[in-house]
């Protein structure tokens, strides 16, 4: 009906409630909004306490700062008005009080809301962060690969993941991403603002080229080594994802149950618990065909980056040559050929532009007529100026500039050499897969012992020692190339060696197990070596 708001659905935000969230941010920009901070700084740094107005110039005398000097009936108003805003609720505590005057002091209690606290510490975060360039968490990328790939494994396995496993991974896998893409947008907002700067000297413009070159170039490689990884992973996790997201929510509801019994209350759940927590991970990884993924956004706004950095550079080129814009000092001096006299102009010429009444051209004489010193230039012989300079005082030759150069034979060679490394690597990768569990007995070739051994130098750095009670043990010990699917797996196990045999020499591993196999195939147990 006209003149009415639409209902909006259970979890849908209307407009008269945007507006009331909206207006919880009006002490911020209120005359007064240094009183108002300290009042709601005060009120945040309690976990669901009411304040009087006593309790509260007592706090606010002890802390001192702007609101320090407020009475009684000055901080009343300014509480009634972060009442109206929303960012304070009136309490129903009960007063007791022992005289009428006492009544009348403490009868108006306050408390914090959700909206007022979520909004004082975002403005304390703005408030507080200093305006400097943040590193970004680029080590927590390879955490989400690694806890992606966890997921993957056990949502896949027979009998399906441990629902307290699986929450417990989905967490920590979320609470690292949202730190990396934060710490991501936090760099590329502070790049783009010193890259907007025009007054850069030529100190900060070496020190931000090297911020550009180096380390945004090692962010940017990071990444995208990674997130083809990541979407493998998401791509292998996605069909057991509803089962494996219905099966955690059975194990443990949490708060979520609060949204089938109280159909009104909306509900925030941790990180990873809805589907649409996935659905936004993914985006970022992925490209899709609505929109640009958020690494190939990376990309670009490290190419646009880096064309600021170019424009910077020709305009501290152009600054240092005295190319920049003349235009204020020409017409100034248009303004002086307006009033001078002729004699004058002819001087202001001379002096601003170098006009002199004859042009000195630098062409060697022809050696074989020599011309003495007292021979005037009016009856000298005449000098043939070649026709660049004279008509364009310039002696660059002009005409078609010389074909490009074809690349095509030597692309061709090089597709050619990588096409045959690609087929001895995983060669040797299958190599190794039929030789395993029985190393002792064949000899390796030098291109599987090679890949062996890389692969078991990554096995061993990505592996975590620890000691129980008899003796270390090695967690994690795997490497996997996803290009070639295979995957190394070492264990430590006292008093038994592992001889791996090639043509180059054996190799003698001491209290070690090692195993390859098909990276699709999670590892179970130990595999005899």
């Amino acid at each position: 009906m006209e003149g009415k708001e639409r209902s909006a659905p259970p979890g849908e935000v209307t407009g008269a409630e945007t507006w009331q969230r909206l207006s919880a941010y009006g002490y911020l920009s209120a005359p007064e909004r240094l009183e108002y901070i300290a009042v709601m700084r005060v009120f945040c740094g309690t976990l669901l306490a009411d304040l009087s107005v006593p309790d509260l110039l007592a706090k606010l005398a002890e802390k001192g700062g702007p609101a320090a000097a407020l009475d009684a009936e000055t901080l009343t108003r300014r509480l009634e008005e972060l009442v109206r805003w929303g960012n304070l609720l009136r309490s129903t505590h009960t007063v007791k009080a022992t005289s009428i005057s006492e009544y009348q002091r403490s009868r108006s209690r306050y408390q914090l809301s959700k909206l007022g606290e979520r909004v004082q510490r975002d403005a304390d975060e703005v408030l507080g962060g200093a305006d400097a360039a943040r590193e970004v968490s680029s080590e927590l990328l390879a955490l989400v690969d690694r806890g992606l790939r966890e997921i993957a494994a056990t949502a896949a396995a027979p009998g399906g993941a441990d629902p307290q496993r699986a929450l417990e991974r989905i967490s920590t896998l979320f609470v690292q991403f949202a730190e990396f893409a934060e710490s991501v947008r936090d760099f590329y907002a502070y790049l783009g603002q010193v890259l907007a700067r025009y007054d850069l000297d030529s100190a900060e413009y070496q020190g931000f080229k090297e911020l550009l070159l180096d380390y945004v170039e090692a962010i940017t490689e990071d990444v995208s080594f990674r997130a083809p990884r990541i979407a493998a992973h998401l791509d292998a996790v996605w069909p057991h994802l509803p089962a494996l997201l219905a099966r955690i929510d059975a194990h443990a509801a949490g708060i979520g149950a609060l949204a089938e019994g109280l159909p009104e209350t909306r509900v925030q759940r941790s990180r990873g618990r809805d589907f649409a927590d996935w659905e936004g991970l993914r985006e970022w990884f992925t490209t899709t065909g609505v929109h640009a993924g958020q690494v190939d956004q990376l990309r670009d706004a490290t190419l646009r980056a880096l064309q600021s950095l170019l424009a910077n550079a020709k305009r501290m080129l152009r600054s240092a040559s005295g190319e920049m814009s003349r235009r204020k000092d020409l017409l100034r001096l248009a303004a002086w050929f307006d009033a001078a006299e002729p004699q004058e102009a002819h001087d202001l010429a001379v002096a601003a532009f170098g006009l002199y009444g004859a042009r000195h051209l630098g062409v060697a004489p022809n050696p074989d007529r020599s011309v003495p010193a007292y021979v005037s230039w009016w009856t000298g012989p005449v000098v043939d100026v070649p026709v660049a300079l004279r008509e364009r005082g310039s002696r660059a030759p002009r005409g078609r500039a010389a074909a490009a150069e074809d690349h095509s034979e030597q692309k061709r060679r090089l597709m050619e050499q990588a096409r045959q490394q690609a087929e001895a690597r995983q060669a040797a990768a299958d190599e190794l897969r039929s030789a395993s569990g029985r190393f002792e007995q064949v000899r390796l070739s030098v291109p599987a012992m090679r890949l062996l051994l890389e692969l078991l130098t990554t096995a061993l750095g990505n592996a975590q020692l620890h000691k129980d009670a008899r003796d270390f043990l090695l967690d994690g010990a795997e490497a996997d190339d996803a290009d070639l699917g295979i995957r190394l797996t070492a264990w430590r196990t006292p008093g038994r060696s592992t001889v791996l045999r090639s043509v180059d020499g054996d190799l003698t591993a001491d209290d070690l197990t090692v195993a390859v196999e098909n990276a699709s195939v999670p590892v179970v147990g130990e595999a005899s070596a």
